[in-house]
């Protein structure tokens, strides 16, 4: 596990009043899972990674889109939390779920952390969403790319990280 990154990321120095948000895409699925897959036994890893990685954070909502994969990534953390999973809808398609999950992110409490468990397609949408304004396209092989947004009055302040097992290049 590479969590030294992610301690820096999430401990940047920056105001105590900071919401911090973490986008992660959902973990490893398996291959043969139809419209809804379960996570596969690295993607169970990553989740459990996942959470052990934010388990010094004030995590105070989990989000992620309706399908397993997603609810599973977010599972762990969320349970080590005392929290559930919140999904949010897909619904309208993929601007109106982005929209939607900003939305929620920053709704929660001022000195919150949340995490929020997206797809491939929409992790760097929703980070846009809250100011990364260099947010990257993110392949269909890529599962270990960690986005953590600070919000402060000043605006957004933007790391990337890696978390768990290196996922290999497509």
């Amino acid at each position: 596990m590479r969590l030294s990154t992610l301690a820096l990321a999430l401990c940047a120095a920056l105001p105590a009043q900071a919401q911090t948000i973490v986008l992660v895409r959902h973990a490893e699925r398996v291959a043969e899972g139809g419209s809804d897959p379960q996570l596969s036994p690295e993607g169970r890893e990553r989740a459990h990674a996942l959470a052990s990685g934010l388990a010094d954070e004030k995590l105070a909502l989990v989000l992620t889109s309706p399908l397993a994969r997603t609810r599973q990534t977010g599972e762990p953390a969320a349970r080590a939390a005392g929290l559930t999973v919140t999904p949010i809808s897909l619904e309208g398609g993929s601007a109106a779920h982005v929209a939607r999950v900003a939305e929620a992110a920053r709704q929660a409490p001022a000195d919150a952390t949340v995490l929020v468990v997206g797809h491939s397609n929409t992790v760097p949408e929703i980070a846009r969403a809250l100011g990364d304004t260099a947010a990257q396209p993110m392949s269909e092989c890529e599962f270990d790319r960690m986005t953590v947004v600070r919000l402060t009055d000043d605006g957004a302040r933007v790391s990337h990280a890696r978390y768990g097992a290196a996922t290999a290049a497509c």
